[in-house]
């Protein structure tokens, strides 16, 4: 592993099948994990062309996402019900190719305006509720309504499973996201995650449940590099406050201010000395400590890789857990791929409709 070159990292790191295929030989329990997480592509539907500025206010990765998420959903007969929908993108676009009113959900309300501007100018039948999805109040929009979310994070697409599966909602699609997020006991305390369906063992926490969301195929080159450094000057600055302190031992740390990052190492490292009260003395070799930092940072990237292998194993648990869950709640269920990993590594969508009986 740590002989790795950065190129072979790199492409071990962004390519999950050739992942388990070089580790195999020193770990052959792996191996059927690539067969496990195959799963089909969703068949697409022509979409009609919504016009020459229709999508002008959609950033493009994100247009791409709604394009592929619209065109995997396939026909849709009743009207729409967007989940923490934003400005309203998806399901305007939806809206404008089936002909259906849509009522978007969503809790910022200065997204929920912009949408109303953009459903006017597009002569879209399409409304807006500032409403916060984990209340009571989210359950009246979804009775004879198609749900759809895109990439509704952790507490806010399992809400939306039970509130529809409670609303008997005659159709659901989704595309999880983030599941790590918002799992949390009444008391704010971070708990286990709970599995919708009864008597499954696998026990995972908060980090297993965030390393299936830690691949970074869709992030700018720049933002790998900030990722990249606020990794090694927080692993420099471990190795300083070992060194000052004696504590031998690794201390998880908080979420840090991203303007930090814009001001050296010296003055990163101050920072963390003063929310850790810490005293710094005046004879620090800074060069050598951040270089520390580094040395660690390749290390870690290196020695992830065997955590990583884990990544997609991990959601596909998660999603066959939601679509068993919705199986026993009456609904014909099928997962697939909705778009390639590099629109997306968040791609897979779980389409539910109601069996008649």
């Amino acid at each position: 592993l740590l002989k790795l070159t950065d190129t072979e990292l790199e492409s071990l790191s962004s390519n999950h099948g050739l992942l388990i295929e070089w580790l195999a030989p020193h770990l052959p329990e792996l191996k059927p994990l690539t067969e496990l997480c195959e799963l089909p592509t969703h068949s697409l539907t022509k979409l009609k062309e919504p016009g020459p500025h229709f999508n002008t206010a959609i950033p493009g990765r994100k247009l791409e996402q709604i394009e592929a998420f619209a065109a995997a959903v396939g026909k849709i007969e009743n009207s729409i019900v967007e989940w923490c929908g934003g400005k309203g993108h998806l399901g305007r676009r939806l809206a404008n190719n089936w002909q259906q009113a849509v009522f978007t959900i969503e809790y910022n309300g200065e997204l929920c305006h912009a949408g109303e501007l953009l459903a006017k100018k597009t002569k879209i039948n399409q409304h807006f509720y500032k409403v916060d999805v984990l209340s009571a109040n989210a359950n009246r929009h979804l009775p004879k309504h198609h749900a759809i979310a895109l990439h509704a994070c952790g507490d806010l697409h399992r809400s939306l499973i039970r509130k529809a599966i409670d609303a008997r909602s005659p159709a659901i699609d989704l595309v999880p996201c983030c599941y790590h997020l918002g799992h949390l006991s009444p008391q704010g305390k971070e708990e286990e995650y709970t599995p919708f369906t009864e008597g499954l063992q696998l026990r995972l926490n908060r980090d297993a449940l965030r390393l299936a969301v830690t691949e970074t195929v869709t992030s700018a080159a720049r933002e790998i590099r900030w990722r990249d450094q606020e990794m090694a000057w927080k692993l420099g600055y471990d190795q300083l406050r070992r060194k000052i302190t004696g504590n031998d031992n690794y201390k998880t740390m908080k979420p840090i201010n991203k303007q930090w990052l814009r001001e050296g190492f010296k003055l990163f490292c101050s920072h963390l000395a003063h929310r850790d009260r810490l005293e710094l003395n005046h004879e620090i070799d800074w060069t050598h400590f951040e270089k520390l930092g580094w040395q660690r940072q390749n290390e870690v990237m290196r020695l992830s890789l065997v955590r990583n292998a884990f990544r997609r194993p991990i959601e596909m648990w998660l999603v066959l857990d939601i679509s068993n869950y919705l199986s026993i709640h009456g609904y014909h269920v099928e997962m697939g791929e909705f778009c390639k990993r590099a629109t997306t590594p968040r791609n897979i969508l779980i389409s539910a409709r109601k069996r008649p009986f």
